[in-house]
């Protein structure tokens, strides 16, 4: 393993000082150096080279995201110019990113020391924020939204695709969404969940009340402007669930696809992708309960019914059993 840079993005709020140490031993064995910004000195303790945002960038050849999927995708925006490898632990809550539990850093570190891992693309999102004499440009991993506040009227906005006017929204929000983030406010709004595997972007209203009232699906070339109308008063653009800017009538937002602007640490593609199914049937997807048990690894379901045939009944008791395995009711 040639020598490399280690950089640590630790969650905002939560204490990840057990994994930090973890990952300075690591790090201090296999000859890897270790940064961190400053902006986030408290969060990882001594023993961590401090650097600035711009010398993080352009120094580190690893990263790793202590976090949930908020802190997973920071870490993501952070190198997105230099797309290096980012891995991601758990410290979040659902987290349909992140791979690796705490408890199993070690051997995660090893194997990346060792590569034996592959690597997932993620598209994003370039979301261009115009209005009269200022724009700006972000970043979104999962998903770009104009939404109305409380009681300031509603989101009113043009489409148009590649200079062509396409139709009009009004609505509560507009959500514009990677496939990744397909999973997330555009699923809980009704729309469709997009494959991984394709590069494209789903455009999907949240309470329509009158024009487009349904998701739209475009392909990764399209340009995609948010014309903003009349009755938008003050709405908030977010980008991955931040508040970046605020929206009214005469701002325009553009939209286009950036493939492979992100890269995640896979150890285990296929177990992701498991917990990532049983993660969105908790979401109502319709499984059965034949197909919830399949989600669970092979080596729980087989204890499970051994124990059950120890107890003779294996019908009933592996009914309750796999209730007690993946921790849900069975759907109906």
């Amino acid at each position: 393993m040639g020598k490399f840079t280690v950089g640590l993005v630790p969650h905002p709020t939560k204490s990840v000082l057990d994994s930090v140490e973890i990952i300075r031993g690591w790090t201090t064995r296999s000859q890897a150096h270790l940064v961190a910004m400053t902006s986030d000195a408290a969060r990882v303790g001594d023993g961590v080279e401090l650097v600035d945002e711009r010398t993080f960038r352009e120094r580190v050849t690893v990263v790793v995201a202590l976090g949930g999927d908020g802190t997973m995708l920071g870490a993501m925006r952070l190198v997105a110019e230099r797309p290096v490898p980012v891995l991601g632990v758990n410290y979040g809550n659902v987290g349909f990113l992140v791979e690796v539990e705490p408890h199993e850093l070690p051997e995660a570190l090893d194997r990346v020391g060792q590569k034996q891992f592959s690597l997932e693309p993620h598209h994003a999102l370039e979301v261009t924020h115009s209005t009269t004499g200022f724009e700006n440009t972000y970043l979104a991993f999962n998903d770009a939204s104009v939404a109305r506040r409380p009681g300031e009227g509603v989101v009113s906005a043009d489409l148009v695709l590649d200079e062509t006017p396409y139709g009009y929204y009004k609505a509560d929000a507009i959500v514009a969404a990677t496939p990744a983030g397909s999973t997330a406010y555009n699923y809980a709004a009704g729309g469709p969940i997009l494959s991984p595997a394709i590069a494209a972007v789903v455009v999907t209203p949240v309470a329509p009340m009158s024009g487009i009232d349904r998701s739209v699906v475009l392909g990764p070339r399209e340009k995609l402007r948010f014309e903003i109308g009349d009755g938008t008063h003050s709405a908030a653009l977010e980008v991955d669930g931040r508040v970046v800017a605020d929206v009214s009538e005469g701002c325009v937002i553009r939209l286009v696809l950036r493939r492979d602007a992100g890269q995640v640490i896979r150890l285990d593609a296929d177990r992701h992708g498991r917990k990532g199914r049983l993660k969105l049937s908790l979401l109502d997807l319709p499984l059965r309960e034949d197909q919830l048990l399949e989600l669970v690894p092979t080596d729980v379901r087989a204890r499970f019914r051994e124990r059950a045939e120890r107890a003779g009944g294996l019908a009933g008791v592996a009914q309750d059993d796999d209730t007690a395995v993946t921790g849900i009711s069975p759907l109906h």
